[in-house]
Formats: C-alpha cells, sequence, structure tokens
C-alpha cells in the first residue's frame, strides 16, 4: 500500500511539474512573438491531448502478473499507477481547460470557446485511441 502512495505521489509531482514547465515555456514563446498570441493557451489543449495519448497507451497495455513469472510485455500494476493515476491524472487539466472556455465566453469569443472544446475533446479522444490500438499492436496479447 505504501509503495502505490508513492508511485501515485512520484507521478503526480512530475506530472504537475510537467504541465507547469509547459505552460510557462509556451507563456514565454508566445510573448516574445506577438504573431503567437492567437495560440494563448492552447498548450492546455496539447496537454490534455499528449495526456489523453499517454493514458489511451497505458490502457492499450497489458499490466503483468507480478505474482508469476510471465514472458509476456506489459507494465507492472505500480508503474500503471504511477504513469496513470499520478502522472496523467495531475499532467491532464480539465479544470483549467474549463475555466479557459468560460473566460472565452466571458470575453465574446464564442467561436473559439467551441474550437477549442471542440479541438480538446475530439483531439483527446482520438489520441487515446491512437494510444491504445499503438499499444495493442507493439504488444501483441
Amino acid at each position: 500500500m505504501i509503495g502505490d502512495i508513492a508511485a501515485v505521489s512520484l507521478g503526480a509531482v512530475a506530472g504537475a511539474l510537467s504541465r507547469y514547465q509547459i505552460g510557462n515555456i509556451a507563456t514565454r514563446i508566445i510573448a516574445e512573438d506577438k504573431r503567437l498570441s492567437p495560440l494563448t493557451g492552447w498548450h492546455t489543449a496539447a496537454i490534455n491531448i499528449f495526456g489523453s495519448f499517454i493514458l489511451g497507451t497505458l490502457a492499450g497495455t497489458p499490466t503483468l502478473d507480478t505474482s508469476a513469472k510471465q514472458d509476456m510485455k506489459g507494465i507492472s500494476p505500480r508503474v500503471r499507477l504511477m504513469a496513470g493515476v499520478g502522472f496523467c491524472g495531475s499532467f491532464t487539466t480539465f479544470s483549467t481547460f474549463s475555466v479557459d472556455i468560460i473566460g472565452m465566453l466571458n470575453s465574446g469569443k464564442m467561436v473559439r470557446a467551441i474550437t477549442y472544446a471542440t479541438v480538446n475533446n475530439v483531439g483527446g479522444v482520438a489520441a487515446a485511441f491512437a494510444g491504445f490500438n499503438m499499444a495493442k499492436r507493439i504488444i501483441k496479447n
């Protein structure tokens, strides 16, 4: 139990720090080049789509039975917890996504809000699907 908590915690720290750094880098790049200003906030969509791909890949990867010797490919239950619950749980940003949309709507940017929501949702599901299928092809049961 302690090992599982540690794995989730480690993954969560890595996911949160990754998200924070991507936000900082995107903000800095956009501030340096005003032509990129329409991309403000879109790093959240990229994070959500990439996180969906990672989680889809994990979902498509078999979990190893750590109590038995196996020759099959897969990941341990603890790695699944660390990467899925920990990393992806803190890396993806649905709450930020929701607040971003409210901000766009409050600014009268209806088309941008709808486009942003569509890209996040369709892109996220497509990325999860792609990751799941990629893992299934690479790791044949």
